[in-house]
């Protein structure tokens, strides 16, 4: 182990990439750049990282937030249950902690959102201790690494994942040696195609030395995404320049704590009767919109309705065109109103 944690941390040192995140220190910083790169690429990320610590640069000041702030900053990213859970979570930091991450891996562990994956992330990074990381680029270089050749997501996977991690940081500047395990994997023991000849541990990796590079990790079968049929009422009141937007605010796991059109499966009916609205409603769809999620394919027919009443709450309101950038609006709904000319 000690040979291939100085190989890596020699070539980490001469390769890593120049990112943010790795500026810093401040455990802060870091728990937020790794809630936000969860299946999500870097290059979008850093956009998002720097415009979010500009806004919100301490946990005091994230914690003092309204939640359509922070789901505002992070429109576009998607999975946004993350940033009401990293809300949630700073939110406690502040309230039991005085504002600052705990250093005991227990404390950071019970923190909303803070999966073993972060916390190693926040221990190793901010508080150098030997705390092991497993994502899915770690995962593929240990799987190739050490041959295991059981199915990603198994009881008995995961459970040689984390023991060889924890073998491996053991050591100095363990943070250095988890950034170099996820940078390997993002760079070089990528999924098609690794470089093994720019490896830094590829003598010791038992997959190519099996030419089995290409075979592991053993993937667990995905589900083809459920194909799902929507229709989305784009709702106004007014004309011209004073003409404003009904939206909603989701409560489903998928786009909860957003703003949104109101939708509904089939009719569009459906859908402004759902959301508490009575309005002139076109019987045509206007256009389509098609939306990829994790295990849904969304097809969605959007309709235009006039003269929208209903009672405003705090789930429920009118917005200006020119509001929305100010709350929490998900790449869907964004599409929908430039569908509809309306963003």
């Amino acid at each position: 182990m000690a040979s291939i944690r100085k190989k890596l941390l020699t070539w980490y040192d001469r390769e890593g990439r120049d990112l943010p995140w790795r500026r810093t220190r401040d455990p802060y910083a870091i728990w937020v750049s790794e809630v936000m790169l969860q299946q999500t690429r870097v290059d979008t990320v850093i956009p998002y990282y720097e415009r979010f610590l500009s806004s919100f640069p301490t946990a005091g000041a994230l914690a003092e937030a309204d939640e359509d702030a922070v789901l505002a900053h992070w429109s576009g990213l998607g999975y946004y249950r993350r940033a009401r859970l990293l809300h949630q979570g700073v939110q406690e930091v502040v309230a039991e902690y005085g504002g600052a991450v705990p250093e005991d891996a227990k404390a950071r562990r019970g923190l909303p959102g803070v999966g073993r994956y972060t916390a190693g992330a926040i221990g190793s990074i901010a508080f150098d201790k030997e705390e092991p990381v497993v994502d899915g680029n770690v995962s593929r270089v240990l799987c190739r690494l050490f041959r295991i050749d059981t199915r990603l997501g198994t009881t008995e996977t995961t459970r040689r994942l984390w023991e060889e991690a924890a073998h491996l940081v053991v050591g100095e500047r363990p943070g250095d040696l988890n950034q170099a395990l996820m940078e390997l994997g993002a760079t070089i023991c990528t999924p098609k195609r690794p470089r093994c000849e720019a490896c830094p541990v590829s003598k010791d990796c038992e997959a190519l030395a099996n030419d089995e590079t290409g075979s592991l990790p053993v993937k667990l079968a995905r589900k083809a995404p459920k194909q799902v049929e929507l229709a989305a009422v784009v709702a106004t009141r007014g004309r011209g320049a004073r003409r404003k937007i009904w939206l909603i605010k989701g409560d489903q796991p998928l786009f909860g704590g957003l703003w949104g059109v109101p939708m509904a499966e089939g009719n569009p009916r459906t859908a402004l009767v759902e959301a508490g609205l009575e309005a002139r409603l076109q019987t045509k769809p206007i256009g389509q919109v098609k939306h990829v999620l994790t295990h849904r394919r969304l097809q969605i027919d959007i309709f235009l309705a006039s003269a929208a009443r209903g009672t405003e709450s705090k789930n429920g309101q009118l917005f200006a065109p020119e509001s929305l950038q100010q709350v929490g609006v998900s790449t869907l709904t964004w599409k929908i109103l430039e569908r509809a000319r309306l963003s």
